[in-house]
Formats: C-alpha cells, sequence, structure tokens
C-alpha cells in the first residue's frame, strides 16, 4: 500500500526557504516552482497523485499499489497546500510527519510559488545517477518541465555531488524530451529498452547533464 512509504520523523511548520539545507533534507527553487524534501503525508501523497493519471502513467508506469486511485481523490489532494498554508487544518492521517529511509531515492515535491498548489515530483537516483519528475495535469503545457528538470540537474550537481545525471524519456513521450533539451540536457548512449515499474517495457531515449565543478550542501547526501 502507499502507506508503507512513509516513515515519521520530526514535525516542522510553515515552508521551507530555498538555501537552507538540512540533514537529510533539500529545498531549492526555480522561477515559479519551489521544490523540498517531502515533510508530511500530505507532500508525499499528493506528489503521488500528480502523476498517477493515465496521462502521465502511460510513461511512469508506476505500481498499482504506489497510484492514488480515482480522479476525484486526486482532485482533493492535489487542493489542499503544503503544511496548511493556506489556513485550512490537515486531517490528522495526511498531517503525520514523513522522514524517507536510507536507500530511498532523492523525492523532492514540488508546488507553484504563486499559489503554493502542488505542481508535480522530482526524484533523484543518487547512486545511479538517474533522475526523472513528473508535473500535475494542471501544470502541463507551460514550460514548467524545463524548470523541473533544471532543479533536478541543479539538485544533482550542488546538493548530492553528482558531475554527471542521467535521464531517459520513451521514444514517444516528445514533451518529456523537449523539456530535457530546453533544461541543458543533451544526447547520451545507454540501454535502448527500459523496464517500468509495473512491468511494461519501452524504448528509451537517454539525456546527461554535467558540470565540472559538483559540490554537496549541508544535508551531506551520499
Amino acid at each position: 500500500m502507499v502507506w508503507s512509504l512513509f516513515r515519521r520523523g520530526p514535525a516542522a511548520g510553515g515552508l521551507p526557504v530555498p538555501g537552507r539545507c538540512a540533514p537529510g533534507r533539500h529545498v531549492l527553487a526555480t522561477e515559479r516552482l519551489l521544490l523540498f524534501t517531502p515533510r508530511t503525508r500530505l507532500d508525499v501523497v499528493a506528489a503521488l497523485a500528480a502523476g498517477a493519471d493515465a496521462e502521465a502513467q502511460r510513461w511512469l508506469g508506476t505500481q498499482a499499489d504506489q497510484v492514488v486511485p480515482g480522479p476525484d481523490a486526486r482532485r482533493r489532494l492535489l487542493a489542499w497546500r503544503p503544511a496548511g498554508d493556506d489556513g485550512r487544518r490537515i486531517p490528522r492521517h495526511l498531517a503525520e510527519p514523513y522522514a524517507a529511509g536510507p536507500d530511498d531515492p532523492l523525492l523532492l515535491v514540488c508546488v507553484r510559488r504563486s499559489d503554493l498548489t502542488y505542481a508535480g515530483a522530482l526524484e533523484l537516483e543518487h547512486r545511479a545517477g538517474e533522475m526523472g519528475g513528473w508535473l500535475a495535469p494542471a501544470c502541463r503545457g507551460q514550460g514548467l518541465g524545463a524548470e523541473l528538470f533544471r532543479a533536478g540537474a541543479r539538485l544533482a550537481h550542488t546538493h548530492a555531488g553528482l558531475a554527471t545525471v542521467r535521464a531517459g524519456a520513451e521514444t514517444g513521450n516528445t514533451a518529456s524530451r523537449r523539456a530535457l533539451a530546453r533544461a541543458g540536457f543533451v544526447p547520451d548512449q545507454g540501454p535502448p529498452r527500459h523496464t517500468l515499474p509495473d512491468g511494461r517495457v519501452v524504448t528509451i531515449v537517454w539525456h546527461r547533464h554535467d558540470t565540472p565543478t559538483p559540490s554537496h550542501c549541508h544535508c551531506h547526501c551520499h
């Protein structure tokens, strides 16, 4: 079940501030997005809901037990604001703190800076040097994909200490491929076939982003 993703951690109030990472927690911003390590169940479930619709799942292939079912449930989750910053009290089961496990990929939930609506998520498998991301339906087709992937490159290079980060996109996923190109990723070599979490095997093309000066932020992730 999706709830198996959650681990208890210390509670925190208010939204995190870009440039103020903490142990195990990252935060960064683009022109229109704020991205940060999830702090509550709501953050993680909303991140999953953002990519749970049929259009996104065509490319993501998430395991069935991690997909938030039903369009109404997804709309309700995406209507909340992180940390109750719209003045509403978050239900107790969604307000419980979240802490990532030591072997989990780096997951950042993203919200629009203009109104704090949940916008999607970014995932970095820092040990493999690979990243991916997705946007909520209302945030697609607005150039936010390029911002999301630029943030992913920054997370890899200046937070996780990676000189190179790679991203794969299914051959027919032209929106992701264009967004990666606009974010400064260049074509790369890699296995042409990839197995999605749901077991589907797809044809993909690879992209890479490099820096000569990788560094770590204060969280000292490894």
